[in-house]
């Protein structure tokens, strides 16, 4: 029953009236998990997002054995370091990342508009408290976490990668194989990901008539831009858009979706779909067979198992800064709000560093260091 007012996920809209139940503590527990769940649709907040915190929330609550009104920062405590004991090791981020599932929902509990600490108080004698605080939470002292094998690509890692993707179609065509259409498909796909520094998902998004004109740089033709409709949403809100050029550095990639479009694609027979990336069924490529194009190639040219399909956004952000590109550039044509995500994606080259270093002797001394 709706009330007038009221926070979406209180007590008052999750608990029946005149209801009697023979076992209350698992009813309270699951209207409060419900009520949770409401509270995060009521914020436009992804499906899955919330399905996965559910998910959290009961395993923590079997772990604990316990009620969430019920919950101590010990039990917590205990939790973290059972984590930490098992056979697989958990990154720091992913040990963060259930910390603070575990303290929203107890943030949502101890709320005072959603009314659950009057409820429990007046049903059980506890009323829910954090758990999680500054003194037993994992500190987030590094702005990335991840592992250090993760990285941008060098230049010459970005040739081999290409080449290898390359070699392949040469290897399946001397064979005679099945399956050359796919291979120059997984080629000029995997250099578009770089060109553009493009997310997985938006590249198997992206359709033909994403491909615009460049009115400042006609000499790109049909591929003088790539329009984003896809990318990815702040929480809570639609997919971002942005339009991403292309600069002259990496133009060499104009005569590639050319090539593709003109020739690979109709023989891939997608009839009127509108995907620009299809499949062998005339559908559109998934994340996974993005992920397999990269992976094969990685493979093939011996770099580290650790990188992923992510390092090729990496490579493009930090290629650019290493091009000169103004770090607001940058950030547009990649999607981010803030500079500081953009600076935490770039690991340039100890040869630009030295370069920066040069130039600036080079202003302070002037004549004297040419005399070097």
């Amino acid at each position: 029953m709706w009330v007038e007012n009221e926070a979406p996920g209180s007590a008052r809209l999750m608990l029946v009236g005149n209801v009697v139940h023979l076992d209350p503590a698992p009813a309270m527990a699951e209207a409060m998990i419900e009520g949770w769940a409401r509270q995060q649709r009521s914020r436009f907040l992804k499906e899955l997002t919330i399905a996965a915190r559910v998910r959290m929330i009961r395993r923590f609550i079997e772990f604990t054995n316990q009620y969430p009104w019920q919950w101590t920062p010990a039990e917590a405590e205990e939790w973290i370091s059972s984590l930490r004991s098992g056979e697989r090791s958990l990154a720091l981020s992913t040990v963060r990342g259930y910390e603070i599932t575990i303290r929203l929902f107890c943030e949502y509990l101890t709320d005072r508009r959603y009314g659950w600490t009057q409820v429990c108080l007046d049903r059980f004698g506890r009323a829910p408290e954090l758990v999680f605080h500054e003194g037993n939470s994992v500190l987030h002292v590094a702005d990335y976490e991840g592992t250090p094998r993760r990285r941008p690509l060098s230049y010459d890692e970005v040739q081999a990668l290409f080449d290898a993707l390359d070699t392949r179609v040469d290897t399946i065509r001397d064979s005679g194989r099945k399956g050359a259409l796919a291979a120059m498909r997984d080629s000029a796909m995997l250099k578009f990901c770089y060109a553009f520094g493009l997310r997985r998902g938006e590249v198997c998004r992206i359709d033909l008539i994403d491909l615009r004109r460049n009115s400042q740089a006609p000499q790109h033709r049909q591929v003088g831009s790539v329009a984003v409709r896809y990318g990815k949403a702040t929480k809570g809100g639609p997919a971002k858009r942005r339009t991403v050029l292309t600069v002259p550095e990496f133009d060499w990639i104009v005569e590639v979706i050319e090539q593709y479009v003109t020739e690979v694609r109709p023989a891939l027979a997608p009839g009127s779909h509108p995907a620009l990336w299809v499949n062998e069924r005339a559908g559109r490529i998934s994340p996974r067979s993005v992920n397999l194009a990269f992976a094969g190639a990685r493979r093939e040219c011996g770099l580290d198992s650790a990188l992923d399909l992510h390092c090729l956004r990496h490579s493009y952000v930090t290629h650019l800064i290493e091009f000169d590109y103004p770090v607001r550039f940058v950030q547009e044509q990649v999607g981010h709000s803030h500079a500081s995500t953009t600076a935490m994606y770039t690991g340039v080259s100890n040869e630009y560093r030295n370069q920066l270093i040069a130039r600036a002797l080079r202003t302070r001394l002037g004549e004297l260091w040419s005399e070097q």
